[in-house]
């Protein structure tokens, strides 16, 4: 059996196993976590999805917020239901991102980061500043129908994976391949006609929508959203994910999410330490861990002389 069809059927026999997990458990704060999780490894995939073409998209939590506002507009303020709630938050922000990315994306490197951030805080700040949808305070009573609301956990969770699943189907589709080759040399690219801007642009912009569905996707689970919640601090928590759990692979990304959300909330006692502690992840991480845990679990099965599921995946790049 090819290695992506195996891949595709464990992704859907580990998504039946969640949403089965989110039907039968009944405890809330576990409920909760399930969700945490699952919103951290979209944030986590569609951060390192734009890394594809080398570049870091501070804005991450920028597009997120855009998501989660516009579908609190729709299902608060005009009662919309929340299907038009979820595709309008992931059009809006694939709109919003396609300017960004054309007017941002003819630089690259520190300096789009540098965009991304600013960015990134000018959405901030508006939300702050705008008093139709609360201001600093932020918006509240953001629920889905009550008619789904017991099941709402479940079909978040569904709709992630399937998020999840076509993310990873791009990055293996031609399309995926030539993200990879933008990134291992733009002008080869440009000099057999491909315009390097344009696909640098859809790339962003399928990412963006992403996050756009997922912020819908959390508003209506945690009923509140404010300003402070889609900060630059948010990407920083998502890089660390990233580079946590190893950038070669989605695998990486999803894990380093799960991982860190776990340990965040054992830390979460801490207080403001734990920005300190997620700064310092990022740092051990590129310096001890270059390809993160997926990195160290390929190493050790290479020692061990096992078949390890890294290996395999680290195998198709």
């Amino acid at each position: 059996m090819p290695r992506d069809r195996r891949i595709y059927i464990a992704s859907a026999l580990l998504l039946c196993v969640g949403v089965a997990a989110a039907l039968i458990v009944r405890d809330d704060y576990t409920v909760k976590l399930m969700l945490w999780i699952a919103t951290s490894a979209l944030l986590a995939a569609c951060l390192r999805f734009v890394l594809l073409i080398g570049e870091l998209n501070i804005a991450t939590a920028a597009f997120y917020g855009i998501g989660a506002y516009t579908a609190g507009v729709i299902t608060t303020i005009f009662n919309g239901p929340l299907v038009l709630a979820m595709l309008a938050a992931a059009v809006v922000a694939g709109l919003v991102a396609a300017v960004f990315g054309f007017i941002t994306l003819r630089v690259k490197g520190p300096y789009f980061l540098l965009i991304s951030f600013a960015f990134t805080e000018v959405v901030r700040l508006k939300y702050t500043q705008s008093n139709i949808i609360g201001g600093n305070s932020g918006m509240i009573g953001i629920f889905p129908p009550v008619a789904i609301e017991p099941y709402y956990p479940a079909i978040m969770i569904a709709i992630i994976g399937l998020v999840l699943i076509g993310l990873y189907a791009i990055e293996r589709s031609p399309l995926g391949m030539l993200f990879k080759a933008i990134k291992s040399n733009d002008q080869i690219v440009l000099s057999v006609g491909i315009s390097v801007l344009v696909v640098k642009v859809i790339c962003v912009v399928i990412a963006s929508a992403a996050l756009g569905l997922g912020g819908a996707l959390y508003a209506h689970s945690n009923n509140v959203i404010s300003p402070g919640d889609f900060g630059f601090l948010l990407s920083v928590f998502v890089l660390a994910y990233v580079k946590i759990g190893g950038e070669e692979h989605m695998v990486g990304a999803l894990l380093g999410a799960a991982f860190l959300t776990l340990l965040g909330q054992y830390l979460m006692g801490v207080g403001a330490h734990e920005r300190i502690f997620f700064g310092g992840a990022i740092i051990i991480a590129m310096l001890v861990m270059p390809q993160g845990l997926t990195g160290l679990a390929l190493q050790l099965g290479r020692r061990l002389g096992w078949a390890t599921p890294a290996a395999s995946l680290g195998q198709h790049k």
